[in-house]
């Protein structure tokens, strides 16, 4: 199972981010920095934007070494983007 976390700066306050991927499936968590209960997201409700964001962190990971290049291409297939080729 991989763990992804990340935090963006909202109206309410800082909202934190988790997604999960296990078993082919994606599972996205939210709080607010004041909420100490984390929300588990709807998959077919999550926003592109929440998508995006993950993408991005995955992306991130996977140039450091720490994520295979197999989820940043499932998360642009799950988004509709036409994935890089295997070369990178």
């Amino acid at each position: 199972m991989e763990s992804h976390e990340w935090r963006e700066h909202t109206a309410e306050g800082p909202r934190y981010y988790r997604a999960t991927h296990h078993g082919e499936r994606w599972t996205i968590l939210s709080t607010l920095k004041t909420d100490p209960d984390w929300e588990k997201l709807d998959p077919a409700a999550i926003p592109e934007d929440v998508w995006r964001a993950l993408r991005d962190v995955v992306w991130r990971k996977y140039q450091r070494r720490r994520c295979p290049w197999e989820r940043v291409v499932e998360l642009d297939k799950l988004l509709g983007d036409e994935p890089a080729p295997e070369g990178r």
